[in-house]
């Protein structure tokens, strides 16, 4: 991977921490049109995937059957982060799928948020695998399995016939063919997939343009699932996370992953991108998505500023006084990545 310095950050002018990474944004012809580092970089998703793990629950009749509101739609996309509405929503769904928390693969846990998580805990709760922060991408697989007559058991394995659906979908979107499609296991268990941060960027102009989906059955089902991301930003990450800030712009499709993977799309501006912090941090997302934007010169410029004020560029104490300052150090352009 090329080490091009996306982030540094500074205290009293001595450099502390580098962030390298690597950008990609493609238009509506597939072209990249910005590029920062080595776009054929393969990268894994992470949970950048779940909205494209999300498509079999769309494409299905799922939500009508089981007359699911589009709050609880939208879980299947998430990674939700236990607040009330997560855990009502998500208890919910528990109540109207023919879901046993048992048959979920994902670990027992307590929700990510430090809010809620330290309440059960002086609650005395015990962790539950509906509190982990895949709970509704797996509830929406255990869901899908029994709906396409695919046993429940496995589900998590990659040779399981509703992960070979998800990989075909994949394949679709990314215009990557499933033979070289990397394969891995993520932190929740279920397959994970790596493929060039090129091909990442057209999957999400894909979400953000289903004009450009061939298919019109999952033509529609993107559009549904989209809406519902953006009406119910707050259940796919939760307020004042990047995910949420981002998808309350209707403009928008958005989704992050572990390892400072990034990926969104706009749909006015026909345009995708994705991107790799080679640190792997998340913390720096804000500074480097609002620099996109700014870049790019994106019309919105509340959006850009809600993004600012996530991760401000002076870098304050626990006092309140400025001790440093983040800087963005890359130039976005055609084709060429550049540093100031």
């Amino acid at each position: 991977m090329e080490n091009i310095t996306l982030i540094e950050e500074a205290r009293n002018g001595l450099v502390e921490n580098i962030h390298h990474g690597l950008i990609c944004g493609v238009n509506d012809q597939r072209q990249s049109i910005y590029n920062v580092g080595n776009e054929e970089q393969y990268v894994y998703y992470r949970s950048a995937s779940k909205p494209i793990q999300a498509i079999p629950v769309f494409l299905s009749n799922i939500i009508s059957k089981y007359n699911l509101t589009d709050e609880e739609a939208a879980l299947f996309t998430a990674s939700q982060r236990g607040e009330t509405y997560h855990i009502s929503a998500l208890k919910s769904l528990l109540h109207k799928l023919p879901v046993k928390e048992e048959e979920l693969f994902c670990p027992a846990s307590y929700p990510l948020n430090a809010g809620p998580k330290e309440e059960m805990i002086r609650n005395q709760e015990s962790k539950r695998r509906l509190y982990h922060n895949c709970a509704g991408k797996h509830l929406g697989f255990v869901a899908m399995c029994r709906e396409l007559g695919y046993p429940v058991d496995g589900y998590w394995e990659e040779s399981h016939p509703l992960q070979q659906k998800i990989l075909s979908i994949l394949s679709e979107l990314s215009e990557v063919p499933e033979t070289k499609i990397i394969k891995g296991i993520d932190g929740c268990g279920v397959p994970v997939f790596a493929i060039p941060l090129k091909n990442m960027a057209i999957t999400y102009l894909k979400l953000a343009c289903p004009d450009l989906i061939m298919d019109d059955h999952m033509k529609q089902a993107v559009k549904n699932m989209t809406r519902v991301m953006n009406e119910h930003s707050n259940i796919v990450a939760s307020e004042d996370f990047v995910c949420s800030v981002l998808l309350k712009d209707p403009n928008i499709v958005a989704k992050g992953g572990a390892q400072g993977v990034y990926c969104f799309g706009l749909k006015k501006e026909r345009m995708g991108f994705a991107l790799k912090v080679l640190s792997g941090s998340e913390d720096v997302w804000p500074n480097i998505l609002a620099s996109i934007l700014e870049q790019i010169e994106y019309s919105n410029k509340e959006t850009t500023a809600s993004l600012r004020a996530l991760k401000p560029s002076v870098v304050k104490n626990d006092s309140g006084m400025a001790v440093g300052e983040i800087k963005e150090l890359f130039l976005l352009s055609g084709n060429v990545g550049e540093i100031e």
